[in-house]
């Protein structure tokens, strides 16, 4: 969609595989939207459009009430790049300016404030504050429409400076005061599903639809998740087609508790190509100020952002075909902790997904921290880096040439010798991990792939890759037409292995 005519067709089609690709503004009304918005269609003459809901918002319109623009995926391209706008956009939405100002960010990313500024600003049509300060207003609404935390503090746990600035912006964005969204809530407005009720107490469960574009493969991510789930951190309860995923957080402000519902979502999403749908999410957190980073965490561990349409396009004309077509909306999940996802890959090397997990587990009840109360099988925090980087290890039974890599990639981590945040350098955090004794090309492919967000990573050494390309009758090289989706490729074959076999094994 490179033509304001290509874009005004999408809205003409009300198109969701472009809802969070660019919204557009209504000059008539001084709303914008999604392109799939219901509304009736404006006429082009009075459309404008815009790379960023940001962008929107700087221009004067407000949130459409019906589509909610501000709650849609974000955009695929933040996965595709790796340049310092993309990192700047996922450090943002990680909550970096919130905490650490622009030029926190500015300084992770190695530009100066008025660069990074005239960076995002010629190519997302807002700067640093202005992209903060929309995901900010986002914040607010999900917390007034959620909980029962008084308005002055939802302003400060969304992340503004001041409860003027919160009531001018929630009012500018939304069209309404904050008390007017919360009473539009209560009496049924635009409540998340499964919340029959604000919560009675500060600090109570969040509910929250996690959106995304197109269909999703529900099976395929929670049975990734289900095979690798750590004890202690980790558990999957329920039966196919009704898991729920849970796991500890270890978040800016405190620990904190997630749960994904596989079943619900838009039951319409299957019938209707392109429309899309959520997974419910219950974020229980030690502190409000974590709920835009935990929302982040949690969408790139499902990778809720991808773009399904893109993947097919690219990989369904050959012999992945049959593999797109049994499992539509192939993900390739991330990770929720890249410090611990890094970790994991030591572990994994060289054995199978269960004896990766059962190291895993023996890690955690050694060196986890324990959280202030169980939450049913959730007991820990993953180790940090810098516990791991002094412990023996000697409870895992590994070789010590092992030990010594785990305790190299944890040392790595903790002085910031390797970089695996959300705006972190793909390259230079892959050639850092390279580097270490220990860490050989599937480790690091593996971290890059889950841990960093790449979706163009390739594992050739991967058993499960190469068993699935035997299945397939391809060889390694057929890998280059898959390029910028080889993440996904990689999931196809593991997923044609048989019989199936473990892709965390090198």
């Amino acid at each position: 969609m490179t033509t304001a005519d290509s874009r005004y067709e999408a809205v003409r089609g009300r198109d969701a595989r472009f809802d969070g690709v660019f919204f557009l503004g209504v000059r008539t009304t001084g709303i914008y939207c999604r392109p799939s918005c219901p509304a009736v269609t404006p006429k082009r003459e009075n459309v404008r459009f815009f790379p960023t809901a940001a962008a929107a918002q700087g221009a004067g319109f407000r949130a459409c009430r019906r589509c909610r623009p501000d709650a849609t995926p974000g955009s695929p391209e933040w996965n595709v790049r790796a340049d310092v706008v993309a990192r700047a956009v996922r450090l943002i939405a990680d909550g970096a300016v919130d905490r650490e100002g622009v030029a926190g960010l500015a300084a992770r990313l190695g530009y100066s404030a008025r660069q990074l500024r005239r960076q995002l600003t010629a190519e997302l049509g807002a700067g640093p504050v202005a992209l903060a300060r929309a995901q900010r207003a986002h914040t607010a609404r999900l917390l007034l429409q959620t909980t029962e935390l008084p308005s002055t503090q939802v302003a400060f746990a969304a992340g503004f400076a001041s409860v003027r600035q919160y009531n001018d912006t929630v009012r500018q964005v939304y069209g309404r005061t904050p008390s007017a969204l919360r009473a539009a809530s209560a009496h049924g407005g635009h409540r998340p599903a499964g919340n029959r009720g604000r919560d009675a107490v500060p600090g109570g469960p969040i509910p929250l639809r996690l959106a995304y574009r197109g269909p999703y493969a529900h099976g395929q991510v929670f049975g990734f998740l289900e095979r690798r789930a750590v004890p202690g951190v980790e558990e999957v309860l329920g039966s196919p087609g009704g898991r729920t995923y849970r796991r500890t957080l270890a978040l800016p402000h405190g620990p904190a508790t997630a749960e994904v519902e596989e079943a619900g979502g838009d039951p319409r999403s299957a019938a209707e190509p392109g429309r899309g749908g959520w997974l419910d999410c219950r974020l229980h957190l030690t502190d409000p100020r974590d709920l835009a980073s935990g929302v982040r965490r949690l969408r790139a561990l499902f990778d809720l952002d991808a773009d399904p349409y893109a993947v097919a396009e690219r990989l369904s004309g050959g012999a992945l075909a049959p593999v797109l077509d049994a499992v539509p909306g192939l993900r390739s999940p991330g990770a929720a902790d890249p410090a611990e996802l890094a970790v994991r890959a030591v572990l994994g090397q060289q054995v199978s997904v269960g004896a990766a997990r059962t190291l895993a587990g023996r890690l955690v009840a050694a060196y986890g921290k324990p959280l202030a109360a169980p939450a049913g099988g959730l007991t820990n925090l993953f180790p940090a880096s810098e516990t791991l980087a002094e412990a023996p290890l000697e409870e895992l039974g590994m070789p010590d040439s092992r030990r010594r890599a785990l305790r190299a990639v944890a040392a790595a981590l903790a002085a910031g010798t390797v970089q695996l945040g959300p705006g972190a350098d793909r390259e230079e955090a892959s050639r850092g991990l390279r580097a270490l004794p220990g860490v050989g090309p599937w480790t690091a492919g593996y971290v890059r792939m889950r841990a960093l967000g790449d979706p163009d990573v390739f594992l050739p050494a991967d058993a499960g890759v190469r068993h699935g390309l035997t299945a397939l009758g391809l060889a390694a090289p057929a890998s280059e037409r898959w390029r910028p989706w080889r993440s996904y490729a990689v999931h196809c074959l593991w997923h044609a292995a048989q019989p199936p076999t473990s892709p965390e094994t090198s």
